[in-house]
């Protein structure tokens, strides 16, 4: 681990470059690479061989899992959880022979997604609030906020609480309704909108 007194925590394999801010309480761990430029918030976790690439904005409480590239063009907001071995692109039409750096497409993920281990996120697409993506999900278009999706292409399945528990809705003919989650007890309104919270709810012991 590092000797200076700086922030965050850096595993003596870990690569920092020189532009990139770290947030305290960050921990980074074996073989995993910062590069310049990129701003990583507080108490981030980052796994084994995490690469970051040049002028990433990453948030606070994020948890990046082994074996996870976060590529130039990926934003992930506070409380996100990017399980091992997911994956992320920034190019739509890849060729080794083409350079398109200038064509590298935004991937936002808000506040408290989580994606699966092994899902792959196809660059242009925002990824909504508390939405969880499957184990193995392929990823091509935006996913709403506490959406569940799985499969390849990603389906919508369902929704989920905040906390990660799967909400159950009691539906009417225009597919609208409200429920309260049975862990934590926040409650939510179904639209044609979509999914939102609509009181903070109390939490559980």
């Amino acid at each position: 681990m590092n000797d200076e007194k700086l922030p965050y925590v850096a595993h003596e394999t870990a690569w920092i470059d020189e532009g990139a801010v770290i947030g305290a309480g960050t921990r980074i761990w074996h073989f995993s690479h910062i590069m310049p430029n990129c701003i990583i918030g507080e108490n981030c976790n980052f796994g084994q061989n995490v690469v970051v690439s040049p002028d990433c904005k990453i948030g606070n409480n994020v948890k990046i899992q082994n074996n996870v590239s976060v590529y130039s063009g990926v934003e992930l907001e506070d409380d996100v959880f990017c399980g091992p071995s997911m994956v992320f692109t920034n190019v739509i039409n890849p060729r080794s022979h083409v350079n398109r750096k200038s064509e590298y497409q935004k991937t936002l993920v808000k506040q408290g997604a989580s994606i699966g281990a092994n899902a792959t996120i196809v660059c242009g697409n925002t990824i909504g609030q508390y939405s969880f993506i499957g184990a193995g999900t392929v990823v091509i278009t935006d996913i709403p906020d506490y959406g569940l999706v799985v499969g390849n292409p990603a389906k919508l399945i369902g929704f989920v609480c905040n906390c990660g528990e799967r909400l159950d809705f009691t539906l009417n003919k225009s597919e609208t309704g409200t429920t309260i989650c049975g862990a934590c007890s926040l409650q939510y309104k179904k639209s044609i909108e979509g999914v939102s919270q609509i009181n903070s709810g109390a939490a559980q012991s």
